[in-house]
């Protein structure tokens, strides 16, 4: 019978206690949400700041609708705005707007790796975007270990490629550790290669003034390809490619993505602007996610639970197989603690594991509760 493999996947994915299903939520706060009638303390957002909960669409001028893709009628003043803010921020030449962040990386990449005599050279733990777009550009593609500079370093002088790219996240979003930026830099340096990161995750939360990963500890590190996101810490939706002027309008020839897709909402545009805005100065908001994520690790020492090596927001803590790691996350549910359970294929098999994302709209209260209750559980 025609599409049997259908229901043989979705059985299966059952089966190996990796079916994934949306869950439908009623009402939130920074820290909270209700789902069924219930309200939980949410251990699982990327709103890191806990700034999505004050966000609004903005009064303006601005329409709901761009009504057409951005080569035809659909760029408007907000878009413009908001990507020349972007542009002086960050300090680059040009910006453009995506809808997602998973359009912005996938795109970015098939379109600027066609060249035949091209190679990416991709981290073995980054997004799925970003292996998605490696996979459907012309370029060859090779993986390197992660974090690991002295493996790109020996795939880097094996390639015979005249365009070579390197791709990294900033902060990797299922470990919560960081990408050697700097190491990074210097080998694209050093064998003429172009660098990319996708600071979906360090956007807002990291850095001075919350410009992001590439901009720790006073350093100022300009990738050829920054990819930042709006749907974590600034709490709207959307993404941005900074880049040169030479590559913005390489993407509006070729980007297939960019070019036949209506663009961002002028409204969340417009908000989007507002939210950048603040969040440039939520330093106070960014000192207390600092205070957060160092409280919860130091309760998670104490009460022994083997944490990842992370320092951000992202605080992994891996179970090992997918049946007991959903056993350990419906039992957080059940005390009203709301934790992801990352599963393979989205982490390797045996790597499951609660992903705990801490914001600075957490309490003490609440941290000091969910670690007693991890350890009750584990």
């Amino acid at each position: 019978m025609a599409f049997d493999y259908i229901a043989c996947a979705l059985a299966l994915r059952k089966k190996e206690a990796l079916l994934r299903e949306r869950v439908l939520i009623t009402s939130s706060t920074p820290s909270t949400m209700t789902v069924a009638g219930r309200e939980y303390i949410n251990f699982a957002s990327n709103d890191y700041l806990g700034l999505a909960a004050t966000s609004t669409l903005a009064h303006s001028s601005a329409t709901l609708g761009s009504k057409s893709s951005a080569l035809v009628t659909g760029y408007h003043a907000s878009h413009a705005e908001l990507e020349r803010f972007l542009c002086q921020t960050l300090g680059y030449d040009a910006c453009l707007l995506f809808t997602s962040g998973f359009s912005a990386n996938s795109s970015v990449l098939k379109t600027l790796m066609s060249a035949p005599d091209s190679e990416i050279f991709q981290d073995k733990l980054n997004h799925a975007s970003l292996i998605d777009g490696g996979l459907a550009a012309k370029a060859a593609m090779t993986r390197f270990h992660h974090n690991d500079m002295n493996h790109l370093r020996a795939k880097l002088e094996k390639s015979k490629a005249n365009n070579k790219l390197i791709v990294s996240e900033g902060v990797f979003s299922m470990d919560g550790d960081l990408a050697p930026i700097d190491a990074l830099a210097e080998l694209a340096k050093s064998h003429d290669a172009w660098l990319m990161i996708d600071d979906a995750h360090g956007f807002g939360v990291l850095g001075e003034n919350g410009l992001g990963s590439c901009f720790v500890d006073g350093n100022a590190i300009r990738p050829e390809l920054l990819i930042i996101t709006f749907g974590k810490a600034v709490g709207s939706s959307g993404a941005a490619l900074l880049c040169s002027t030479a590559v913005k309008d390489f993407m509006l020839q070729f980007n297939r993505d960019y070019i036949y897709s209506t663009s961002m909402s002028p409204m969340v545009a417009h908000s989007t602007l507002i939210a950048v805005q603040s969040l440039v100065a939520a330093n106070a908001a960014r000192e207390k996610l600092a205070h957060n994520i160092a409280l919860f690790r130091h309760l998670a020492s104490e009460a022994k639970l083997a944490l990842m090596n992370s320092d951000t927001a992202i605080q992994p803590l891996i179970i090992g197989d997918a049946d007991t790691t959903l056993l350990v996350s419906q039992q957080l549910k059940t005390a009203g603690f709301w934790v992801g359970a990352i599963r393979p294929p989205t982490v390797p098999v045996n790597t499951a594991r609660l992903r705990i994302t801490l914001t600075a709209a957490h309490s003490d209260e609440q941290i000091v509760a969910l670690v007693d209750q991890l350890k009750r559980t584990l």
